[in-house]
C-alpha cells in the first residue's frame, strides 16, 4: 500500500496598504514551514518602517510550533519592501530567491549608482535556486519553476499541490503582470504563463497580489490552474502569443510606476537589508530624477 501524500497547509496573510499576500506553507502543526513573499511595513512620507505584518506571521509560526526552513521570494518586488531578514532573525530559515536575481541586481546597481561594495552575485541571499531545482519543506516536496517576463528573475514555487506564482499571474478577473520594468518582456511572460497553465488543473494557485475590479468582489488569494485556463481575462485558452503581447504592451504604456518602486527595489535586491549607513550613521534611499 502506498503512503498517503502529506497535504500542503497554506495560511495567507494580507497587507492592505500594498495589496500583497504573504504565506506560511507547512506540512502539519509542529512540523516544517516556508514563508513566502513577506512585507515590511513602510511609510513613505516619514521614511519609517515597522514590522506589524511580519509579527502576525511570527506569531502564527510560534503558535503552530513550526520550524521555518525557507523564506522564499518569488522575485525582487517593486511594490513592497521585504521583511525576510526580520523573519529570519525571529524564527530562522534561509532567505532564497531565483539565481537570475544577478541580472536584476546589475540593472539596478547601475540605475541607482549603488556603492562600489554592492555585489551583483546574489550573495546577499542565503540560497539561489535554479530552474527545476527541488527542495523540501519537512514532508512536502518543492520544485522551482523559472517564470521570467515580469522581471528577468521571477520564480514560482510549487510546494506539494500549492503553486505560488508571485506577480506572473493574478486572479482570473485581473489577468497578468505588467512587463515594462527594466528587463521585463511580454513575449517571455506569455511563455512563462503557459508553463504554469500546463500543470494539473486542480493545482492550487496562490497570488502575491490582488487588485479586485472596481465595485466588485472581496480580496482573494487562491484559484486553480483550471480556473485560470478557462477564465483569465488575459491568458485564457485560445489567446495567442501575438494577441497577448499586443494587449500587454498597449496596457503597460498606460500604467503609472508603482508607488513604492524606488524604495522597494533598493531594499529587495539586498535580500531585504537596508543600504549601508552613511558617515553620519543614517541610512538613505536614493531617488533617481527623470530616470524611471
Amino acid at each position: 500500500m502506498s503512503a498517503t501524500k502529506p497535504i500542503t497547509q497554506v495560511r495567507p496573510f494580507f497587507d492592505r496598504d500594498t495589496e500583497t499576500w504573504s504565506y506560511v506553507v507547512y506540512d502539519h502543526p509542529g512540523g516544517s514551514a516556508a514563508v513566502v513573499d513577506t512585507v515590511l511595513n513602510f511609510d513613505q512620507a516619514s521614511g519609517r518602517t515597522s514590522t506589524t505584518g511580519a509579527e502576525e506571521i511570527i506569531q502564527f509560526v510560534r503558535a503552530e510550533k513550526l520550524t521555518v526552513e525557507w523564506i522564499l521570494e518569488t522575485h525582487a518586488h517593486a511594490d513592497h519592501l521585504s521583511a525576510a531578514p526580520y523573519i529570519r532573525e525571529q524564527v530562522g530559515g534561509k532567505i532564497a530567491i531565483g539565481d537570475q536575481i544577478r541580472k536584476v541586481q546589475t540593472i539596478f546597481r547601475d540605475l541607482f549608482n549603488l556603492e562600489r561594495e554592492f555585489l551583483v552575485d546574489g550573495s546577499q541571499f542565503d540560497h539561489l535556486f535554479h530552474d527545476g531545482e527541488t527542495f523540501t519543506v519537512g514532508e512536502l516536496q518543492g520544485r522551482v519553476i523559472y517564470v521570467p517576463g515580469h522581471t528577468p528573475a521571477d520564480m514560482a514555487w510549487l510546494i506539494g499541490d500549492a503553486l505560488f506564482v508571485g506577480d506572473t499571474l493574478f486572479m482570473p478577473d485581473v489577468g497578468s503582470a505588467r512587463c515594462d520594468f527594466p528587463g521585463g518582456d511580454a513575449t517571455t511572460l506569455y511563455r512563462s504563463a503557459q508553463k504554469l497553465l500546463a500543470l494539473p488543473e486542480d493545482t492550487r494557485m496562490f497570488m502575491c497580489h490582488d487588485y479586485p475590479p472596481e465595485g466588485g468582489r472581496e480580496y482573494r488569494c487562491e484559484t486553480t490552474v483550471g480556473e485560470q485556463k478557462r477564465n483569465n481575462i488575459h491568458l485564457h485558452e485560445g489567446i495567442s502569443e501575438e494577441e497577448f503581447v499586443a494587449m500587454r504592451n498597449k496596457r503597460d504604456a498606460t500604467l503609472p510606476m508603482p508607488r513604492l518602486i524606488i524604495p522597494s527595489i533598493q531594499v529587495n535586491i539586498r535580500a531585504g537589508q537596508m543600504p549601508p549607513p552613511e558617515d553620519n550613521g543614517t541610512t538613505y534611499l536614493k531617488v533617481p530624477i527623470n530616470t524611471l
